[in-house]
Order: C-alpha cells, then sequence, then structure tokens
C-alpha cells in the first residue's frame, strides 16, 4: 500500500495541516492533495513547492507527470526498494522564474524531476538510472547534490554532469 504524502511532508502538502513554525503554508487545491499517480507517488509530491505561490499544473502536465511517473520514477523505487525523494519536478512560471530556472525546462511541461536517495551518491543513482535501462531523455547528474531526470518526447538518452566553473553552470558530457 503506497505511503501517504501526508505522513511524508504534512505541514507542505495537507491543506488542513498548519504549517511548521516560521514557514509560509503551501498553496494546493484538493485535487492535488489525494491524486495517486502511482503506488508511491501522488500528484501532489511532484508539485510541491517551498515558494508561496500557486504550482498547479494544467491537464497535458498532470498527463506528463504521470508518464513520469509510471515510466522513470515507480519503476526506479520498485528496483531500488527504497524512496525516491523528490526536491522539484512540476514547476509553474512563476515558480520557475522564482528559483532561476530556464523558460525551456522540461520542469515547466511537467516532464522533469530532480530526485534524490537518502544514502545514495547523486552520481551513483544517476548511473543506476542509466544501467536499469529506463527511458529517459535526460539524466543530469547535478553538483554532487541531486539527479535530474526526465521523460520527453525526444527520448535522447542524454547523460550529462552538472558542475560550477568560474562562477557558470557548465554540463559535462557523460555522468562523472
Amino acid at each position: 500500500m503506497a505511503r501517504s504524502s501526508y505522513a511524508r511532508f504534512p505541514d507542505r502538502i495537507n491543506p488542513c495541516a498548519q504549517p511548521a513554525a516560521g514557514r509560509a503554508p503551501i498553496i494546493v487545491t484538493t485535487v492535488e492533495a489525494v491524486m495517486q499517480l502511482t503506488a508511491n507517488f501522488s500528484l501532489a509530491e511532484l508539485t510541491v513547492t517551498s515558494r508561496n505561490m500557486p504550482n498547479v499544473p494544467n491537464e497535458a502536465e498532470v498527463f506528463n507527470l504521470s508518464y513520469l511517473a509510471r515510466e522513470i520514477l515507480q519503476p526506479l523505487r520498485d528496483a531500488l526498494g527504497q524512496p525516491v525523494l523528490v526536491n522539484s519536478a512540476f514547476r509553474s512560471e512563476a515558480v520557475n522564474r522564482a528559483v532561476g530556472g530556464t523558460a525551456t525546462s522540461q520542469h515547466r511541461l511537467g516532464q522533469a524531476a530532480d530526485i534524490r536517495v537518502p544514502g545514495m551518491s547523486s552520481i551513483d543513482l544517476a548511473r543506476k538510472i542509466v544501467a536499469l535501462g529506463l527511458p529517459f531523455d535526460q539524466v543530469i547528474e547535478e553538483f554532487g547534490s541531486w539527479v535530474h531526470v526526465s521523460y520527453g518526447p525526444r527520448h535522447r538518452r542524454q547523460q550529462l554532469t552538472a558542475v560550477k566553473r568560474s562562477g557558470k553552470i557548465v554540463y559535462v558530457q557523460g555522468i562523472q
């Protein structure tokens, strides 16, 4: 049985919960709070944001998020046998701007998630996604902290590593 997102993030996605001290409430809709996309991933989990602004996907974006969860996130979790934590998935235009995302980010379309797995390095996680043969569009190991993984129509199977050089983000070919 899927573990409720409320249990993991009670002050972040439960519209009835009181926010933690010093934390602004997150705006969600009732549909988001209850829509389960796969056994272990809910729409609320894939739309949560630390920004105090709406982050509500439209029908096409929900469709994309459901494919991301079904084709990438759930198979990865099943293969690992442990939780896959989503740092960020869908981003509304306002949220994307607020976090400094690019206008062409797959997060905007509901096609990407930044993830991590407790006790596993981001490079090992990126390599595991590739080794499992999951149908990803991009896998980007980012700054030794998390992995960006996307599922989209291009299916490029692109593997990159994001690093900072002279204060700029550079994408290097391969998982390094």
